[in-house]
């Protein structure tokens, strides 16, 4: 940490630079988020009943046609005489006008209601996931939440190791072709392997993306474009259904998407746009390579690299004091995090506050949909709370700090959770959809704010790896719904009851992490463990840096503030 700041204020600081890379970086989240929002198209079940089969119906009603046939062959079920889903009548066989005895299953595959979700065909429709095969869909689910958790805590290390541009250019390739791949599936098996490896690739996409642009970022404008980000990637998940209705066709909605990921390679796959990060270059001590890209950012930014002035030295000064000695460069492993004496502890609180809040989303959602819900309420409603979330937290985050943020959102989440678990047949429609609304919203905002969260308070060296395992969390806690769904919602009272009871204990931890709110990025495992408690004088944050700066850079000027 004492060596990265003057370094970058040597560089230009937060100049034109860092911020037009900052900015473009926004613009891979729309094709991202195309990707990520494509899930709940491919899996959505529309109405369905079997297709009438004349040769189960006695001789006299074989004749029949169009809702004459229908109503002979399928039964109706429930107050609303519903059309069944799965069965059909069944006749005593030696009587010519018998009148239906009993049920039994589909014969002849089923009718569905088309479009559904905007697709005419989609892998629930030409595999027939429904029925004695309906546990298949979240079975899918399931395995492309997998893949995004593996592709978190594998390409996490990766970004640690190799670096956040390589994993990024690597991840896109990968995401390009597993999704073409996705739309030449000629089983569903194929399309389960391809659908958990393709999570994988967007993970670490996603990942590095959202540490290299974090890293970016000084204190004053880490939080903006953090969640300027977020805001892109659900513009591209609002866009999907649109694609929808003009594909109509899942395999090209999938190969659109594709092409999407693969567009991205012409811009950010070279260095101009998606440089490596110098924050991690470093931290890593690849000198020679970390100041051929603050150069370059120096003279975008009008500063003149071999010019020192009375206050600071030029940035071909700090470089040669940082080279004296010629440093290896040297990697480190997330292991390493149990050699630390607070930094495992912070990551695993905030692992916990991301799982508690992936799990429990479901929770309030099933409130909101009690019976089996239509696409477009859902996922508008969904995509709508995560814009409002991030706008609460862009107003928010650097107000109140991190920590009061993310305690007020799990307080809500658990609060919320709470009345519905033991007030909701009591309580008035409204009331429900209101607490639910509430809950859903303070679930996302306390998931995005653990991952702002953790990217702030891991050290440079290990941020990938960290980050990604937090997210991981947040992914096991998602997979805990489709996981529910395979036994038929038997469990889900008791994921309910599970999830409010750690969002109780996910309250008592957070007031155990420290506040990160105008700080400098952690650059060693030393340094984060520094991150020990939050800065009492709001008016006063250049304290926030003084457990991390050696004496000699205490008594500069606030510009050392200027960086992360």
């Amino acid at each position: 940490m004492e060596f990265e700041v003057p370094v970058l204020r040597a560089a230009g600081g937060f100049g034109r630079a860092r911020r037009l890379l900052a900015a473009a970086s926004w613009l891979p989240c729309v094709a991202l988020g195309l990707a990520l929002g494509s899930e709940p198209l491919l899996t959505a079940l529309p109405a369905h009943h079997c297709r009438p089969d004349p040769t189960l119906l006695p001789p006299a009603l074989r004749a029949l046609s169009g809702p004459a046939l229908l109503d002979a062959s399928v039964p109706r079920l429930g107050p609303a005489r519903a059309w069944s889903s799965c069965l059909l009548l069944r006749y005593p066989e030696p009587t010519p006008r018998a009148r239906p005895n009993g049920t039994r299953s589909c014969t002849r595959g089923w009718h569905y209601a088309l479009p559904a979700a905007g697709l005419l065909r989609s892998p629930v429709t030409q595999w027939n996931l429904v029925c004695e095969d309906g546990w298949k869909v979240p079975l899918e689910q399931t395995s492309h939440l997998l893949g995004w958790l593996l592709g978190c805590v594998i390409l996490g290390m990766g970004c640690d190791r190799f670096g956040r541009q390589i994993v990024f250019v690597a991840s896109l390739v990968l995401a390009t072709g597993l999704g073409a791949g996705e739309a030449l599936a000629a089983s569903f098996p194929a399309l389960l392997v391809l659908r958990l490896l393709h999570g994988g690739a967007l993970a670490g996409a996603s990942l590095s993306l959202y540490v290299a642009r974090l890293e970016l970022c000084d204190p004053p404008h880490r939080l903006t474009f953090s969640m300027g980000a977020s805001l892109f990637s659900v513009a591209g998940t609002l866009l999907l259904p649109g694609l929808a209705l003009l594909a109509q066709d899942w395999r090209l909605l999938q190969g659109l998407s594709a092409l999407a990921t693969g567009l991205l390679l012409l811009f950010w796959g070279f260095p101009t746009l998606f440089p490596e990060s110098p924050c991690w270059l470093l931290a890593t001590g690849q000198l020679a390579q970390a100041g051929k890209i603050l150069w370059h950012f120096a003279e975008a930014s009008g500063v003149d690299p071999e010019n020192s002035s009375e206050d600071e030295n030029s940035l071909a000064a700090e470089l040669d004091v940082l080279s004296a000695g010629s440093p290896q460069p040297q990697h480190y492993w997330v292991l390493e995090l149990w050699h630390t004496r607070i930094t495992w502890r912070n990551g695993l609180i905030l692992g916990f506050s991301s799982l508690v809040g992936g799990g429990i989303r479901a929770s309030f959602l099933q409130r909101l949909v009690p019976r089996e819900p239509a696409f477009y309420g859902p996922y508008f409603l969904g995509a709508g709370l995560e814009v409002a979330a991030t706008i609460f937290l862009l107003l928010t985050a650097d107000r109140w700090g991190r920590r009061l943020v993310l305690l007020l959102g799990t307080l809500v989440m658990g609060l919320m959770s709470l009345l519905l678990l033991s007030g909701a047949q009591y309580l008035p429609g409204w009331t429900v959809l209101s607490l639910s609304v509430l809950g859903l919203l303070a679930s996302q905002a306390v998931s995005t704010l653990s991952s702002l969260f953790a990217a702030e308070i891991f050290p440079t060296v290990i941020r990938g790896a960290g980050l990604g395992l937090v997210l991981a969390a947040g992914f096991l806690g998602q997979a805990a719904t489709p996981l529910a769904d395979m036994h038929g919602r038997r469990g889900f009272f008791l994921q309910h009851v599970v999830f409010a009871s750690f969002a109780i204990l996910a309250l008592l931890c957070v007031l155990l992490l420290p506040e990160s709110r105008g700080r400098g990025l952690p650059q060693s495992l030393q340094d984060a463990d520094r991150l020990r408690r939050s800065p009492l004088l709001r008016g006063r944050p250049r304290q926030d840096l003084l457990p991390l700066l050696p004496p000699s850079h205490c008594r500069s000027q606030p510009l050392l503030l200027q960086e992360g």
